[in-house]
C-alpha cells in the first residue's frame, strides 16, 4: 500500500510539470441546407426546414466536408429561411436555410500526442 502511495505521488509530480493541451485550428463556413422532398404548405414547408435535427445534420456535415477530423465548434449565424414555389402546384412551396455561418474545428497536428522522432 505505501509503495502504490508512493507510486502514484511520483507520478503526480512527474505529470504536473508537463503541460498537456490541444490546440485546434478553426474555420469558418457559410453554406445552405438542401430543401425538403416534398412540397408542403407555406407554414409547414418553414417549420420543416427549420427543424433542430435537420440542421444539427446538415451543420455537421458541412464540417466534415473540409477533410477528417473536422467538427462542430458552434453555429454562429442560423441563416435565413428561403421558400421557392412548387411547379406542380402554386400555392405548395419547398423552403431550405441559406447563409449559415459554421465554426470547425479540428485538432492541430502534432499538439496531443507523441510526436515523430520523439518518444
Amino acid at each position: 500500500m505505501k509503495l502504490l502511495l508512493i507510486a502514484s505521488s511520483l507520478l503526480l509530480a512527474l505529470f504536473s510539470n508537463t503541460v498537456l493541451s490541444a490546440e485546434y485550428i478553426y474555420r469558418d463556413l457559410m453554406a445552405n441546407t438542401l430543401p425538403s422532398i416534398r412540397c408542403e404548405s407555406p407554414e409547414k414547408a418553414q417549420k420543416s426546414a427549420t427543424k433542430p435535427y435537420k440542421i444539427k445534420r446538415s451543420v455537421k456535415k458541412f464540417c466534415q466536408t473540409q477533410g477528417y477530423g473536422w467538427g462542430i465548434q458552434e453555429v454562429k449565424n442560423d441563416g435565413k429561411v428561403v421558400c421557392n414555389e412548387c411547379s406542380d402546384n402554386a400555392s405548395l412551396q419547398v423552403c431550405h436555410v441559406e447563409d449559415m455561418i459554421v465554426n470547425c474545428k479540428r485538432l492541430k497536428p502534432g499538439s496531443v500526442g507523441m510526436l515523430p522522432g520523439q518518444g
